[in-house]
């Protein structure tokens, strides 16, 4: 049976006096969602994810990622795949780092990576509507950018469907800030750029109603991390990976 090690990769891993814009480059260009932060001993301290690097918008900053660290899922090379993706549930983390005994970074795993594995050797079950989370908060495409960086670094959320007139018209995710330097702009500078300049326009969703395996192929087909619950063209939550996997059988 396959284990963490056989889906470890080469992560980019920072130091904990490194800067925060390095960890926003890394982070703007990689599919890593977290970076993995080393302390003195090189040994894992924790990581910090885009939030963190949203929080400063300066191209330029002195500001060190130190201030960031959140602890880290971790695993060993030889867990399973379901106890490292169990590792990241516990943390609300898209990866895990991959450590030996004295706590040195080895690589890491992606959930993206073990999802599909996971979802083919374990029964699901249940319906999207016993998982999916009900707490969402939308968004309207006139909103600025302003106000979408500040839900996110305010109060946590990573996405947010985009709703007109009660219908949703697209999707948008802190990823989109950070990918764009003129995103990051506009929000230092309160320009007047709006979610509907942003947004993802296309985006699939699932009905509340569906089996959560159907919404978990749905994620693996479309390599995307989460889906919007639509009944009746409204808005009624929103499920990601870690939901279904909580499903497990």
């Amino acid at each position: 049976m396959k284990t963490a090690r056989d889906f470890m990769l080469e992560i980019p891993v920072l130091a904990f006096c490194d800067g925060i814009t390095k960890a926003r480059q890394i982070l703007r260009d990689d599919r890593f969602r977290e970076v993995y932060v080393t302390g003195q001993k090189k040994d894992l301290l924790g990581y910090i994810d885009i939030t963190d690097a949203l929080r400063v918008t300066a191209t330029k900053s002195n500001v060190t990622v130190e201030g960031f660290v959140k602890e880290a899922a971790s695993a060993a090379p030889d867990a399973s795949v379901e106890s490292a993706a169990k590792a990241m549930r516990a943390h609300a983390t898209d990866s895990a780092a991959i450590v030996d005994a004295s706590r040195h970074i080895l690589g890491g795993v992606l959930l993206s990576d073990l999802f599909p594995v996971i979802i083919s050797r374990n029964e699901l079950s249940g319906r999207v509507s016993s998982r999916m989370s009900k707490k969402i908060q939308t968004v309207d495409p006139a909103d600025t950018l302003q106000q979408v960086y500040a839900k996110i670094t305010e109060c946590g959320f990573t996405a947010f469907p985009v709703v007109k007139k009660r219908r949703l018209v697209g999707l948008i995710s802190r990823r989109d800030l950070i990918r764009s330097g003129g995103v990051r702009s506009a929000i230092a500078q309160n320009s007047t750029r709006t979610v509907g300049d942003v947004m993802i326009p296309d985006v699939i969703t699932v009905p509340s109603g569906s089996l959560l395996s159907e919404a978990a192929r749905l994620m693996v087909d479309n390599d995307i991390s989460r889906l919007p619950v639509v009944d009746n063209e409204s808005v009624v939550g929103i499920i990601d990976r870690h939901d279904v996997l909580a499903g497990l059988a």
